[in-house]
């Protein structure tokens, strides 16, 4: 900049009248002109995205629920890369270490606002080396039993936890994950003491559960309903602030635990650096895939709700979330080394 500000001025001395505007106007603008083209070209190859956890879990099925009328906008294909492993830390290292040109991005949960926290040392700076397209969706947790419980309620279910100090199980994605501390925040505030058993993914807590290999669970509404419905899983509640549109009869647990509050989100980053044109592209594309009736009804009779927000707004929600699970992990006393 300071070279081209000399040029300018040596111009000025030099040319006059309108001659000269026009060639600062050109000089000065040349960067901001460059950074406008990079979107027009992208993208330039196969996009992608990778899902730090088990192919058939929940963020799988919102990214392969969006991919295709992303690859109909895009042009170009989408490739769902599963990297499951070390509470999503894989897969986040891959894509906060790729090229920052959008053609590598992460698809993942809340999960990515508790590390940084839990584990007293990242391979990437959150906040650095990844940039926040969109929140694709919100979703509260759904509080689920084993049929063969003899709970009917989340009354019922503390009570008999409560009972049995460490015998009731549940699962977790992880030593940390959202579920993990969505159970502790719960044990705190109901004095219960449950049994943790932590995974790689939500899909097998949950097939352990069905078969009764842990009794209760806190998991994403979206592979936990049609299992509710099949008469395999008892659905006692939901942890949202309000009750879900969809099951308006159904609970949620701050109606017995007042102040409970917990859920989980998705949402789609790009390496640190990436051209802002091209964020706002990739934002742009999720939203309009997010609006079409078929994805849109889909997810939300999965119990979720579809969010596109710009990226701006998840940089905020983002850096708030790395904040209000900072406070969880401590009074928690979690830690991985």
């Amino acid at each position: 900049m300071a070279r081209m500000a000399f040029s300018a001025k040596f111009a000025l001395r030099t040319i006059h009248g309108s001659l000269a505007t026009a060639l600062v106007a050109t000089l000065l603008g040349a960067p901001a002109l460059a950074l406008g083209q990079t979107a027009s070209r992208f993208p330039a190859k196969t996009i992608r995205v990778v899902v730090p956890y088990p192919a058939g879990g929940p963020t799988d099925t919102t990214a392969r629920s969006i991919s295709p009328r992303m690859i109909e906008a895009l042009g170009q294909q989408m490739v769902i890369d599963n990297r499951a492993g070390a509470s999503t830390v894989i897969g986040t290292e891959i894509v906060a270490r790729a090229p920052p040109d959008g053609h590598t991005l992460l698809l993942t949960t809340s999960t990515v606002s508790l590390n940084p926290s839990v584990f007293k040392k990242l391979p990437y700076d959150v906040e650095r080396d990844l940039v926040p397209v969109t929140q694709v969706i919100a979703s509260p947790f759904a509080l689920l039993a084993h049929p063969a419980l003899p709970v009917r309620s989340t009354a019922d279910l503390l009570a008999l936890i409560k009972s049995r100090p460490g015998q009731l199980l549940y699962p977790s994605s992880g030593v940390g994950s959202a579920n993990h501390l969505a159970v502790v925040l719960l044990a705190r505030l109901a004095r219960i003491e449950p049994g943790h058993v932590p995974y790689k993914g939500t899909a097998q807590g949950i097939a352990d559960l069905v078969s009764g290999q842990v009794q209760f669970s806190l998991n994403n509404p979206l592979t936990s309903l049609p299992l509710a419905r099949a008469g395999k899983l008892r659905l006692l509640a939901t942890t949202g602030v309000k009750r879900l549109p969809l099951l308006p009869n159904l609970p949620t647990v701050s109606e017995t635990i007042s102040g409970y509050e917990s859920g989980n989100w998705h949402g789609l980053f790009a390496p640190g650096g990436t051209p802002k044109d091209i964020v706002a592209r990739l934002q742009h594309e999720v939203a309009r895939a997010l609006a079409s009736p078929e994805v849109r009804n889909r997810l939300l009779e999965g119990g979720v709700d579809p969010v596109g927000s710009t990226p701006e707004e998840f940089s905020i929600y983002f850096r708030s979330e790395l904040a209000k699970w900072a406070q969880t992990v401590k009074i928690a006393k979690i830690q991985i080394e």
